[in-house]
């Protein structure tokens, strides 16, 4: 199954969230790239890594951004396990990656947890609620 069709099953309820994982790390996706490096943006305390699945679903960011229909946006492809084995821990900060933030039925979170990303970087709650 290809990442687009495990996110779809998982946010239906009927996937397996540890085989959309592999299929991410897997997965060479779409990271935008700005001035300073990859296009971020921070909520809720993490930094999150944009990444998109294809050309399309990161045009559509961009026109949801303002972008104008024939303005050129860069980009790098990217293998999700490098991001989030390797992007992720450079950040230095809480981080995860954001697929396809512009599709409100396709998007997908991958925050920063164990399982996701390295335990070193995971910032997982403990039994008291504080930050592991």
């Amino acid at each position: 199954m290809e990442l687009t069709e495990q996110i779809a099953a998982v946010r239906a309820g009927v996937g397996d969230p540890q085989a959309m994982i592999g299929e991410f790390r897997r997965t060479a996706v779409l990271v935008p790239l700005a001035e300073s490096g990859m296009w971020t943006a921070e909520y809720g305390g993490i930094r999150w890594i944009y990444a998109f699945t294809d050309e399309d679903a990161l045009a559509r960011f961009a026109r949801a951004r303002g972008a104008a229909p024939d303005e050129e946006w860069e980009y790098a492809a990217v293998l999700g396990a490098r991001l989030l084995d390797v992007m992720v821990p450079e950040l230095g900060v809480p981080a995860g990656v954001a697929v396809d933030v512009a599709d409100e039925e396709g998007s997908m979170m991958f925050p920063p947890v164990k399982g996701i990303v390295p335990d070193e970087v995971a910032i997982d709650l403990d039994e008291n609620g504080d930050g592991a």
